[in-house]
């Protein structure tokens, strides 16, 4: 656009002749299990459209109860976000992350990756009762979900020394664009392309921000969980079926190297790699190394005084055991 067609733009844009920002609602009929270019786009948005859609709980049912989709973590999308090109970064904006079925289910011991040798040699059997929340499944335990209440509940076991009962934070563990190449990661590891992230922090609100590796992105969300603990240390959320709302944003020649989250108050950077490819060493270096590109790059502070700021204010946590690492920084510190 040449600068003497500015005036007129400005005139069309006053007039509001200038396309406006969509709404899209869609339910997918299809759902995929890969972060794949090679999935067919379940729609094309452009930047700046509302996008309000549903995605299956872990095991593929929906919430009508319906077994929409194999189990595994299946996928809705993948969205084309026109614009976005590789090497860009896509921000996407979590409008609406809500519960829409009155019904969960998790397991109900610990990981054998969560818990030192001596103990588990002590450990009580996995099974609770065959074919009660899946058929075929002995080790999941139902969750009673309270949507006015926003509330989550363990039906079984009944404890008789406490109330196993918890606000509920909806959540999606799964999110992520088209990996790299022509690399189809199934939806159970996390990477730079985001993935199975699994952290508890990608809830209504937050902003994720992720790498483009192919045109359009091709963003995909799935597997909701009313409610998770820091390193999903059971493998797996309250996991159930959600209703999601984002907008999506592009952000020319971005150059990043994995996903990142922002809140009002917060900068997040995850060191994301599948579980038990590497230590948690390697993930928190991965997050440290990333903030200090994101301080220097974005906020033009010294290195010095990235390296003092992170050092000082950075809070690390664990996203998922024996795999992912987050850094988070206030922004009040960089005023």
């Amino acid at each position: 656009m040449s600068i003497h067609s500015l005036p007129a733009v400005i005139a069309l844009a006053s007039l509001g002749v200038m396309a406006q920002a969509e709404t899209h609602k869609i339910v997918a009929k299809t759902y995929y299990h890969t972060f794949s270019r090679q999935n067919p786009v379940l729609l094309r948005i452009q930047p700046g459209d509302v996008v309000a859609t549903k995605t299956l709980d872990s095991g593929g049912q929906d919430d009508k109860d319906a077994h929409a989709s194999e189990s595994g973590n299946p996928l809705t999308g993948p969205f084309y976000i026109e614009g976005a090109e590789p090497g860009d970064s896509i921000r996407v904006t979590l409008r609406r992350v809500r519960l829409n079925r009155k019904w969960g289910y998790s397991g109900y011991r610990l990981g054998l990756f969560s818990l030192t040798p001596d103990y588990v040699e002590h450990l009580f059997p996995a099974a609770y009762k065959a074919d009660l929340v899946r058929k075929g499944s002995a080790n999941l335990v139902p969750w009673d979900l309270d949507l006015d209440r926003n509330m989550v509940k363990l039906r079984e076991h009944s404890s008789s020394h406490v109330t196993l009962e918890f606000p509920a934070k909806p959540m999606l563990g799964c999110i992520g664009v088209a990996a790299p190449g022509d690399a189809s990661p199934t939806s159970g590891p996390a990477g730079s392309y985001g993935g199975n992230l699994d952290y508890n922090g990608v809830v209504e609100g937050a902003t994720v921000i992720l790498p483009v590796y192919h045109p359009g992105a091709l963003l995909y969300v799935g597997d909701g969980h009313a409610l998770m603990g820091d390193g999903e240390p059971t493998g797996n959320g309250v996991e159930t079926s959600m209703d999601v709302e984002f907008t999506v944003e592009v952000r020319k020649h971005a150059k990043l190297t994995g996903p990142r989250l922002e809140t009002s108050d917060t900068l997040i950077s995850l060191g994301a790699q599948p579980e038990f490819a590497s230590s948690l060493d390697r993930a928190l270096q991965m997050a440290t190394t990333d903030m200090a590109h994101w301080l220097i790059d974005d906020y033009k502070l010294e290195p010095w005084a990235a390296h003092v700021l992170i050092a000082f204010e950075g809070k690390y946590e664990v996203v998922t055991v024996a795999g992912t690492m987050a850094l988070r920084v206030p922004k009040r510190a960089l005023r």
